[in-house]
């Protein structure tokens, strides 16, 4: 049962940091290069014209990265953008070997930050709870990098029912980072959390009123720029909750509103095409 969590619509405005390959150094990779690369991927509007120019900045990023292995920085930029062309533009198959690229990139870069996360792989989930509160908020870019990976790798395994018996593990570490900065990244860990709440119906475990909550969180963290996280709450609570009115409503909102948003117009592209589908299909889903 593929989770389809769409993550490449999801906050990973940091990622373009991998694109620091045309700086020429690692000592430029917070530079204004990166500032600048980071803008030009993210406010760009044409997603395929990004589909086919990323996988260079796979392959670049990759040898700065065999480079430099023990770099965090790189590591964690390498997770996310493994994670978004994983996700997004690349076929299942592909998106198995992308995003177990990601997730180990990402696990990585939080075990050079915090020791003791070299060992979470396979921790107990109770203990793994335990662990994550000595991370601190100074670790936080690393760890959500490594929640991201994670779960760009289990959406795209997902029919492998042990892998999605990982997703409390996930969550945990989204959690955390919850817990350590609920504004990071415009409070996309919120958007996330709504999505892992309504993955299953009340009956089932699903908690939608909480993910309610997060995703109206979200919205507002972003200030309503982020137009993905309003696809996101129609196609997980709306449609789960048989909300027609409020599924059509933030639909329509996602259609009517501007795409262009500094940091958001690559995903509100995206989050465009997915409304128009979704409306298209309300009366048959309803």
């Amino acid at each position: 049962m593929p989770l389809r969590l769409l993550l490449a619509a999801r906050g990973l405005a940091s990622v373009a940091v991998a694109v620091v390959f045309l700086a020429g150094c690692a000592n430029l990779v917070a530079s204004k290069a990166a500032g600048t690369l980071s803008a030009a991927i993210l406010n760009q509007d044409d997603p395929e014209l990004v589909g086919s120019g990323v996988p260079a900045y796979l392959l670049l990023l990759d040898g700065l990265i065999s480079q430099s292995p023990d770099n965090p920085t790189l590591l964690s930029a390498g997770a996310q953008l493994f994670a978004l062309y994983g996700s997004r533009f690349a076929t299942r198959e592909r998106a198995i070997v992308l995003t177990g690229k990601a997730r180990r990139y990402g696990q990585k870069a939080i075990c050079l930050v915090h020791e003791p996360a070299c060992h979470w792989q396979g921790l107990d989930y109770n203990q793994l709870v335990l662990e994550l509160k000595d991370v601190d908020k100074k670790d936080i870019g690393p760890l959500y990098s490594y929640a991201v990976s994670w779960l760009a790798n289990l959406d795209a395994t997902s029919e492998d029912w042990s892998a999605v018996a990982e997703l409390p593990w996930v969550q945990a570490v989204l959690e955390r980072v919850l817990e350590l900065d609920e504004t990071y990244e415009h409070g996309a860990v919120h958007g996330y959390l709504g999505i892992l709440n309504s993955l299953r119906p009340p009956a089932l475990g699903g908690k939608p009123e909480v993910a309610r909550e997060h995703f109206e969180r979200a919205i507002e963290l972003s200030e309503g720029r982020d137009l993905s996280i309003k696809v996101e709450y129609a196609r997980r609570y709306a449609r789960l909750v048989f909300d027609q009115e409020l599924h059509d409503r933030l639909l329509t909102d996602v259609l009517n509103a501007p795409a262009e948003a500094p940091g958001f117009t690559l995903f509100n592209v995206l989050a465009k095409q997915e409304a128009q589908k979704l409306l298209a299909t309300s009366k048959e889903y309803f």
